[in-house]
């Protein structure tokens, strides 16, 4: 009777002093996968967007959490003056990058999006610009 006890106790702590299995997280940082879909980001040219409003993302996007409203500047070129995701509304799918003909939006590997007012969450072209 006290034998299965202590067979079930050494393989307790056998178990207990193996290597750990979960992820220590803000020290360890996890390894992120190669087609991982993170936060977006708006693609720089010439220290400007390289969003030309053609406006394919929002109408693709399945969650319609895109906003863009063209502008134009002297040369009649058209440019993204409004450009927003409501990361609350994402599933990121990768729609709209796929759908970009200039490449202008890209998705990253930052995965830490946790914020505290719901307001945060809309990320306007300023927050999505690509950082270097």
């Amino acid at each position: 009777m006290i034998m299965p006890l202590i067979k079930g106790l050494q393989i307790t702590l056998s178990h207990l002093f193996k290597k750990p299995v979960t992820l220590q997280y803000p020290d360890e940082r996890p390894q992120i996968a190669p087609g991982f879909r993170g936060l977006h980001a708006l693609k720089v040219s010439h220290e400007n967007a390289k969003c030309v409003a053609c406006y394919l993302c929002p109408t693709v996007c399945p969650a319609k959490c895109i906003t863009v409203e063209a502008g134009e500047d002297a040369n009649h070129n058209k440019f993204a003056a409004k450009y927003e995701i409501d990361m609350l509304r994402c599933i990121f799918c990768g729609y709209c990058v796929e759908a970009c003909p200039v490449d202008a939006l890209k998705m990253t590997e930052e995965f830490e999006l946790a914020n505290y007012k719901r307001a945060d969450f809309t990320f306007t072209k300023d927050r999505l610009l690509e950082k270097k």
